[in-house]
Parts: structure tokens; sequence; C-alpha cells
């Protein structure tokens, strides 16, 4: 730290604020309007956390800053108060906050399945359509002192916070408040100072949004609406949660999260509107460090660490995955991993399960790495500049409000004492400021009798213990305030009465009287004989290396690589291809892989500094593709609205889901991830290549661009009852006219943009509103964005075709399709593929005409075939699917495999780039140790784009590596909770796998990867 001998500087642009000012309120009083003056000398001042000034003074006047320095000239009047060995920091700042707030008012939610929806506003005046949308809300209005939960936060050294209403996607506008128990007149420092955002609707009863997707495209397009209502939309309605979301552009906006992921599904919505936001984040941050820096975002960094596990009965620890344990020992070093990465960030103690955990996990962070000169400006100087108060507050130069706390030491040590809490210079006692030492030994005679009186301890928390000439030990209460006394005991454990003394300290002793168990008035009298030997106190740590406490995997679950898997050169020799080409199956046949691309596929193919891995007597196939998915995304249904076009997968996708390990572990290499069968028309699909330890942007294909339609029992919430079922559509009629309706309004609209866009002048012609999920059915229609339809019933299979061919776009593929057979012919005459299960039916009514033949059927007739998962489990294991073909209708092999490879790659439109084995082509290659098509092959390597992401040979290294660290973790976790911590039971959880119909009450966030 620096340290200077002289620092001061006169407040000469702040000295209007210190004349006296005539308040608005009346006083029921005489009026003393003398400036109040304090100089706080001989400490130690922390101006700021880089400027440390010693043996120094303080000077404030009228709540403000004056002077900091060794030479300060005290005006008369100035009260004097010595802290010598003390020292002063300015008060602390936390960032997201409630305090002060109105209780929210939570509905009955209604799920999808349950209860009546509720599928407008119920929201009474000029506002927009959806009640998570709160811009209007302004936390300066609706702010009231709490003196008790300001007391509470005084105690740890906070002197203001930033406070607004948690609840909604759009939670209005934040309020700077100090912590003084004043009117809220003088307590609110600045609104509105900021504002705040999040993926979670809160206490809207509403249907829509009902998963994250959902609140990243009504975000979105609240964005959207917000700009045209600016531009011409007043001219159109009146809409007051639209005004205020305008007003909240230029504020500092902080967005909370729910995991690294959240965090950076949120920056994505900030790119699209060039918005920078500030995060509050979790604590798995250091995770996915790299991601999290990239997005440019300063953090709020809570300090709520997780709790270890009591894992000492066998069946416990079998219940708490790798992932949870390693985030429990690797959590408290968060920080100093964010500190060590650049990134900049506040820390909050908002989130933390009990206020006294907060000093505790400081203490904790520190102690893995993370620097006391960060602390403090996490806590001071950067959550004040975070928010543009920086001029008033987080530092205690000339000028600034006199907002600090005086400490008996260093901030972060254990022994420290906060005595005081200033505000705005007013003064908050916390502890007594100068308590007496009485600690030492003491003769202690009671009329005749003598024993010993021991206290020891800190000079603010004696501790004392009375020792009898029989050597029996009592620990009896204190109250000491100031120099008196009171003590009470019970001397004789056969009398239930207690003795009590009262006193006062006359100079190094203590004496008094009081009553002894039998009510006889006493003398009593405590004499220093020896005195209390303090211990040499402590250097301050300001730095601190970060200590080894586990290794991060990418991603950071059981199966995670220890460092990012890299593209190779790789020559896989003499093996049998599977081209998925017309050229068939190469026996004994050699593939380079160079780049992430096949360059070359012969016999005796050399290569310098190669990967050569033997192929003989194995089978290389592409790498399976599997159309219909649900693995990696954080929900599957946004069913609120019959039609949801304007959501995306790409927004949940969770890079950390086992599942797509366990799909590398049975060959699949790229998988289509779509969205539920809720709705008529649902939302824009995820195609990905499963590259196992990659973020979201390496994993995303993003020229291929498609949408999930569905028909059938789903749309129709056949399995709701009439008196619940007020969603449009509840018949297949419905479902019909919700395309009709749709696709005519989508015309409209691109009518409408064209007609705009054609005009050479613009000036004084407003642009049309901008709605995103038209923006997606106008891509249909323009064939930029093909359609994948969950479907399976004959009637609605027509239904779809001829809609589509009266309004002029095409179905591209029919997945489920299990009544395919009945209506190949008019899908190849429509131009649609069909995507099916090998052999799934009696699963609901709608499926009774299901045959296994189905696939086959399609495929003879000339449609292209491919077999899906649908589920995360099947999906390990389709290339038995395929197998099912050649049982069921007699396919060739090699065009059974076609059916999970190439096939599905044509249907994805990728087939130029991946699906077979073809020079040129993405390195998606899979060796395995058998015939792929028999139940007994497995992958001995899984390739994506010239990356090993998959071997048994490492898998097996791993899996011994997993129970090892295992094994380590839970006797860490044994050791803590024998060394006082607490540990929590775990409980069984089953992961969750998504399907087509599961549909989401709340947003299931947090359980990928577990």
């Amino acid at each position: 730290m620096k340290k200077i001998g002289f620092w001061i500087v006169a407040a000469l642009a702040a000295s209007s604020t210190l004349f006296a000012q005539t308040p608005t309120f009346p006083r029921n009083g005489v009026y003393d309007e003398r400036p109040e003056m304090y100089a706080f000398t001989n400490a130690t001042v922390y101006v700021d956390a880089k400027t440390v000034i010693e043996n120094t003074t303080l000077f404030i006047k009228s709540g403000i800053v004056v002077a900091v320095g060794n030479d300060v000239q005290l005006p008369n009047g100035t009260v004097i108060i010595d802290l010598k060995g003390k020292r002063i920091y300015p008060s602390l700042i936390d960032l997201e906050s409630d305090y002060g707030m109105p209780q929210i008012q939570r509905t009955q939610r209604s799920g999808f399945f349950d209860g009546v929806p509720q599928l407008e506003s119920n929201k009474k005046g000029a506002f927009g359509w959806n009640q998570a949308i709160n811009a209007e809300i302004e936390a300066g209005k609706t702010f009231t002192v709490n003196s008790l939960k300001a007391e509470e936060l005084r105690k740890l050294g906070f002197g203001s916070v930033l406070t607004h209403q948690h609840d909604g996607i759009v939670r209005g506008t934040g309020a700077l408040v100090t912590l003084a128990n004043e009117r809220e007149n003088s307590v609110i420092v600045k609104s509105p100072v900021s504002a705040h955002f999040s993926l979670s609707r809160g206490s809207s009863s509403q249907s829509y949004p009902n998963s994250p997707m959902g609140a990243v495209a009504l975000l979105r397009q609240t964005y959207y609406d917000a700009e045209w209502y600016k531009a011409s939309g007043k001219n159109i309605e009146i809409n007051q949660s639209l005004e205020a979301f305008n007003n909240l552009t230029s504020l500092p906006t902080i967005f909370e999260t729910t995991d690294k992921w959240a965090l950076l599904r949120a920056d994505k919505v900030g790119e699209e509107f060039k918005k920078q936001y500030i995060f509050v984040a979790t604590g798995d941050e250091y995770q996915r460090i790299d991601e999290v820096k990239s997005a440019g975002g300063s953090l709020i960094v809570n300090l709520n660490f997780p709790q270890a596990f009591d894992v000492e009965d066998p069946w416990d620890a079998d219940n708490v995955s790798l992932s949870e344990m390693k985030h429990w020992e690797m959590a408290p070093a968060n920080a100093a991993m964010l500190e060590k990465a650049g990134i900049n960030f506040a820390l909050s103690a908002t989130k933390l399960k009990t206020t006294a955990d907060f000093w505790t996990n400081l203490r904790k962070a520190i102690e893995n790495g993370l620097s006391e000169t960060k602390a403090l400006e996490a806590l001071t100087t950067i959550p004040a500049q975070l928010i543009d108060c920086g001029d008033k507050l987080g530092s205690l130069k000339t000028g600034m409000w006199a907002n600090f706390i005086i400490t008996s030491g260093n901030l972060f040590s254990a022994d420290n004492i906060i005595y005081e809490n200033w505000i705005r210079g007013k003064k908050y006692s916390v502890s007594v400021l100068n308590q007496p030492d009485l600690r030492g030994n003491y003769e202690l005679k009671i009329d005749d009798k003598i024993s010993k009186l021991v206290i020891t301890g800190k000079i603010e928390k004696p501790e004392y213990q009375i020792v009898t000439n029989d050597t029996v030990k009592i620990t009896p209460k204190v109250n000491l305030t100031n120099e008196l006394i009171a003590i009470s005991f019970q001397a004789d454990k056969k009398n239930p009465n207690l003795t009590r003394l009262s006193g006062y300290r006359e100079g190094n002793n203590l004496k008094g009287n009081g009553e002894d168990q039998n009510g006889k008035v006493i003398n009593w009298e405590a004499t220093l004989k020896e005195p209390f030997k303090m211990p040499e106190a402590k250097k301050d740590s300001t730095k601190k290396t970060m200590p080894m406490i586990g290794t991060l995997l990418y991603p950071f679950v059981g199966f995670g690589n220890t460092e990012k898997p890299k593209s190779e050169t790789i020559l896989i020799k003499n093996a049998t291809v599977w081209t998925s080409e017309a050229v068939g199956n190469l026996e004994e046949t050699d593939v380079l892989v160079e780049n992430g691309k096949i360059s070359k596929i012969g016999k005796n193919l050399t290569a310098t500094n190669a990967l050569t891995i033997d192929g003989k007597g194995k089978h290389l196939t592409p790498g399976i593709i599997d159309e219909h998915s649900h693995i990696a995304i954080a929900s599957t249904n946004e069913a609120g609205q019959s039609s949801t076009a304007e959501v995306r997968m790409s927004d949940v996708i969770v890079p950390d889901d086992i599942n797509i390990y366990r799909q590398l572990a049975g060959g699949v290499t790229t998988s289509q991830l779509l969205h539920g069968s809720a709705n008529a028309i649902g939302g824009q699909s995820a195609v990905v290549k499963l590259k196992w330890g990659g973020n979201v942007a390496d994993m995303l294909l993003p020229e291929a661009q498609f949408i999930k339609f569905a028909l059938g029992e789903n749309v129709k919430q056949s399995s709701r009852t009439e008196a619940t079922s007020i969603r449009f559509p509840k018949s297949r009629m419905g479902v019909e006219q919700v395309y009709f309706d749709h696709f005519m309004r989508a015309k409209e609209y691109d009518r409408s943009w064209a007609s705009y866009n054609s005009l050479k002048n613009k000036i004084g012609m407003p642009a049309p509103r901008r709605d995103i999920e038209l923006d997606a059915l106008v891509e249909i229609l323009n064939g930029k964005r093909f359609i994948t339809c969950h479907s399976y019933v004959q009637s609605e299979i027509n239904m779809l075709i001829k809609v589509a061919d009266s309004l002029g776009f095409k179905v591209n593929t029919f997945t489920h399709i299990l009544e395919g057979y009945k209506v190949a012919d008019k899908m190849k005459k429509h131009g649609a593929a069909g995507s099916s299960f090998a052999d799934w039916w009696a699963y609901k009514m709608e499926v009774k005409d299901a045959i296994p033949y189905n696939a086959a059927i399609m495929s003879k007739v000339g449609v292209v075939t491919s077999i899906n998962s649908d589920d995360a489990e099947m999906a390990r294991r389709l290339n038995q699917e395929a197998a099912k073909t050649v049982e069921y209708g007699g396919i060739l092999e090699t065009e059974a495999l076609k059916m999970v490879t190439i096939n599905p790659a044509k249907m994805l439109h990728l087939d130029q780039r991946t699906g077979s084995i073809k020079v040129g082509k993405d390195a998606d290659l899979v060796l395995w140790n058998n015939h792929p098509l028999s139940i007994y092959a497995r992958p001995d390597y899984t390739i994506v784009e010239g990356t090993i992401y998959y071997s048994t040979e490492k898998d097996e290294k791993r899996r011994i590596e997993i129970d090892k660290e295992r094994a380590r973790l839970i006797q860490k976790m044994i050791s803590a909770k024998t060394g006082g911590s607490t540990a929590i039971k775990p409980t069984f959880r089953r992961q969750r796998m998504w399907h087509c119909e599961d549909v989401e009450g709340i947003f299931a966030e947090g359980e990928e990867g577990k």
C-alpha cells in the first residue's frame, strides 16, 4: 500500500454545501444550525484501497470530508476524537439489495397442465401487455426506511446500498440510499440511479413466458417495441411501460443471473442492443472465466459459498456429483480468479443465508487468493464508480461524503472490531470505542473469601472466569459498560440463587457491593496481580498466493477435460470405411484428417507429425447425426402462446450437460436441439456439434436455420380439461387456423417492410413495428428458415401440406411421423423428408397405428428418411436404432447407416459439410470396435472436426481419476464436518431428461451436467 506523509486538498468546490440549509419539513422546537465539525486524530486512514496515511487526521464538516492529512488546521468548535492505534476505512457499499423495498405479492402460478392459465396482463392502466415488464417501478418512490435492517447492515460496515424491486424481467430503476435512521427524504442519495433486469418473470401470474428462452425473447421484443414507440408509437398508443423502458436506457443496467450460462445468455442480448450490462454473478464464473471475461461486463459477486455435504454414509456420498464437490471446494476462490483474470467486480452481502456469514466468507475468499486491496476496492470505490456515484462515495477524498467506519485494526482480520459507522457525518455506534482494558489476573475478595478472577479475550469482548480456592471454575455472566461492571454467578450449586455484584473501575482495580445467594449485602474487590500480555500483532497481508484447491475441468463436470481439446492431424489406418457415399464401403482404407477436415482417403497414406490410429479390424463411419434431440438445453417448451416463433433454442444451450459426453460415447457428433411440441408454431432450433468442453459459439452451426412446428394432442392440449383449457387452439381445426392466421399476418408484415424499404425518402415515414415472431415466419416464406414438424396422424400431415402449398412455403421435415407410411407419396411430392422412431408405439392414442416398417416404407417410396431419438438415452444407441430398419423392411446395411448420417445431414441442409466420409468435408468420424450396426459395437474414438472428443482409452483413465478425486473430496468434506463446519444431508435427485411434451412451470435451470 502507498504511504503518504501528507495529503490534503481544500474543499472549495464543496464549500457551498457546508452552509446551513433550511429543511422543507418544520421542526417542533428551536433550531441549531451550527456546523458539526469533527477531527479524528492519530488514525491510520484509508483514503481509498491504495492510498493509506498513517498517524493522521480526518477532518469532516457538515457530513463532508474537508481534509485528510498530518497538518490540518482545525477551526474553533471542532470536536476532537483521538483514534490512536485505530483505523478509518470508507464505509462499504452493496449494489444488490432490496433494503426498504415493499414485500413482493406473489399470486398462485398456474402450470401448463394444471389450473387456468392467465394469458393477458391483469395490471390496471395504460401499461404493456406483459406483467413481467415492470419498467415503470421506481425504487425511490416505494422505498421506506427499515431501522432494524439498517442496523444489521451498519454492523457489517455498510453505509449505503443500491436497492431495487427484485421482481420481473424488467424491474425498473434502483435508488442509492444510505443506512441512516432518518426520514426517507434524507436517506435517498440518488434516484433513479440504475436499471435492473433479469430472466425471471417474478410474481407475474401470466402464462408467458414460462421458460428462460421465452424470457430472452420477451426482453428482446421489449427493446424493439421501445425503439418503435420512441420513433412513432406514441401516435398509435400510449404505453407507460415502454415510455418508462426508454427512460432506463441511459442508466447503468444491472442484470441478475442464475448461473454462468445465464450470464452469457444475458450478454448476448446486450450485444444485440449495444448495451453493456453489469452482471449479478452467482459464484460459478471461474468455471468459464474466459467466456465471462469476453462478455466485457463488470460483475457483482456473491459471497454465498456452498455448504459441505454430509458424506460419511456411502449412500449419501453417492448422491453428490463430482461437480458439486469440486464447486464446494473451489467456489471460495472465485473472486481471486476473477481478480487474476482482470475482471472488474464489486462484492455483495445480499444473498447470504445470514449476514453473519459476510466477514467469514470474505476472509475465506482472501485465504483463497483474493487480495485485501481488491476486496476493499470491490466494497468501496468500484461499486460507487459502477453507478456513477464515485464523486460522493467510495473514498475519503476531500469533498466526499463522510461515510466511514472506525476499526480496531485491519478490516479483514478475524479479530477486528468495528467500533463506529459514520454516515454523512452522523455517528452510529457498533461497539464501545474506548472500552477500558480489564484483561489480566485478579485477586477476587468477596467479604472475607478470596478467590481468583481471570479476564482474557479481546478488549471489546472480554472473557471472564472465577477460580475458587478449591480450583472450581465458574463462568459468570458479566455486563460491562464503560467503567461500570455487573457480575452474576452461582457460587454454590446446591443453592439455585445467584450471587450478584455491581461495581466500578478504580485505577487498575474493580470494587463495589452486591448480595450473595442468601440475599446478604456484601462488599467485593478485585485487585490486579498480573496484567494481560498482548500477543504480537500480525502484519497486514495485501497479497496472497492462490492455493492449489482443485483442477478446473472443461466443462466443469465429472467427465470434463483437464485441458480444452484441440484439433489434431490424425491418420486412421486400415479400417473398413463406411463412406455413406455412392462408393459404399471401402475395405482396409486409410483416412487422413488435417485442419479439421478429411484431406485424403486411400491406401498406404502417410503423414508427418500425425496421430496414427490402427483401424485394422475396425469400422470407420461418419459421425451420427440426431435430427431430433432435446439434450444440452435449459428448457424445452415455451408454452405460453399458440405461436412462439420468436424464441430460440440457441439462447438456452447448456454446454456442460453430461448427455453431450454420453452421446459422444455413442458416436453422435451433431444434434438438432428442438423446441418441444406444446405449440402449433414452436421456437427456433439450434443445430450443434457436440464439442465437449466448448462453449455455445463453438458448438452452434448458425447456417442451419430451422424451426419447430407441431400437430396433434400436445398442441390442442388434450391432457387438459375443458375448464382449464382456454388457450387457442383446442381442436385440430383450430391448429390449422393458427397456421393460416399467422402466415397471412407474416405476408402482410413482409409487404409492410418491403414498402417501407422501397421508399427513397423515408423522412417523416414511420417504420413498421419490428416483430421478432413474424420475422421468423417471413424467413420461412422466403426459404431462409426450414420447418421440422412434430407429427403422427395421417390427416394432420395432409392438412399441413395443403396449408403450406396454399401459402407458398415448404415443410422441410416431418419428425416422429409414425404414420408416414400412409402418406409417403404425398410427402415426396411436397418435398418433405421424414424423421422417424424405429419402433416406438402405443404410448398414446395418436400413435396407435405406428408400425416398425414405417422408415423402410418411406425410404423405398423415395422420401429422405432418418431415425431420430427425441430421447437422451436412445441417442446413445442410434446406430442400433438404424439397424432395426434392416430387420424391419430389409433395408441394406449401408442404407440403414445413412439414416443416421448423410440423410439427417440432408434434412439439416448440412450434407455439403458433414454426414459422409468425403475429401473436403468436416472430419466428423467414429471408429467402432465392431460392425457399426451391431449391438456389440462401441466407439473407440469419436472425432468432431478433427478433435478427439471421446476415446475409450481416455474414458477408462478418466474413470480412475474420478474415483480418486471423489475419494479425496469426500475425505475433505468429512474433515470439514469434523472440524466444525456445517454439513447438509444430500438428497437423491434424478437429472431431468427433456422430451417434446415437457413443459416447465417455472424456469428449470441449475441442474445441468450434475
